[in-house]
């Protein structure tokens, strides 16, 4: 398994009708074209069998005008304190037949790295799915709560404190 920074619009949309994902397409396709680097795809044999998306964003600006508004900013300020930038690791999946080899922790210990080597400081990620919130206390997250409204729970990581 390797992981790439970004990828092809035609690889990823024949990775889009095998993955199972149901997630919107339109959206990875203009990530892909507004800033490539913010799609990273898994590779198994130069098959793109995974993806994740990741954003820069603020504790200010963060879901802005939504309804699940301040439930998560008071999460979030609890986490990381007032306006505070950070980055928001999100849109996770992997085929269903790669999923329990350990390939997620992987992909956390390159996701982390990557993000300390473009200079950030903070990660955020929001999961409900057991083995998603395994690995984030794993990798020592800082576990926010259970947002009712996201139906998830929210976690952050600091990359200053792991060096």
């Amino acid at each position: 398994m390797r992981f790439d920074v970004g990828c092809g619009l035609k690889e990823l949309k024949e990775y889009w009708g095998r993955s199972g994902y149901d997630g919107n397409l339109d959206y990875l396709m203009k990530v892909v074209v507004k800033d490539p680097s913010q799609l990273i795809v898994w590779r198994d044999n130069n098959e793109v069998v995974g993806h994740a998306v990741w954003h820069e964003t603020n504790t200010e600006e963060h879901r802005k005008g939504d309804a699940r508004d301040r439930e998560d900013r008071e999460a979030l300020e609890k986490l990381l304190g007032k306006n505070r930038n950070f980055v928001e690791l999100h849109e996770i999946w992997l085929i269903k037949e790669y999923r329990g080899k350990g390939y997620g922790d992987m992909f956390h210990d390159f996701f982390e790295k990557f993000m300390k080597e473009k200079g950030y400081s903070d990660v955020v990620f929001y999961a409900d799915h057991p083995a998603a919130v395994a690995i984030c206390r794993k990798h020592g997250y800082e576990e926010g709560g259970y947002l009712k409204g996201l139906k998830e729970y929210v976690f952050h990581l600091s990359l200053k404190k792991n060096t």
